[in-house]
């Protein structure tokens, strides 16, 4: 089933070839959860902080469908 992926800021740099345009498809099995699909990705989940699936924030645990959107955000520091 895909599964449409959007990479926000600094996590662009940890999915090689990543296209911020048009995202990035991953072939992923029925039942799978967000954090099976970060470890897929290789993607660390500390690097994580906000998790989006069709624009409703999400948990770690958080079943994927066919179709779905993913969205990954980073923690956001500043002074």
């Amino acid at each position: 089933m895909p599964i449409l992926v959007k990479l926000s800021t600094s996590l662009r740099a940890l999915a090689p070839g990543y296209d911020p345009l048009t995202g990035l498809s991953v072939e992923a099995e029925q039942g799978r959860s967000v954090a099976r699909l970060l470890a897929r990705l290789g993607i660390p989940p500390e690097k994580v902080k906000i998790i989006m699936v069709n624009g409703v924030a999400a948990g770690a645990d958080t079943v994927l469908a066919d179709g779905d959107r993913v969205g990954l955000f980073p923690p956001v520091g500043g002074g």
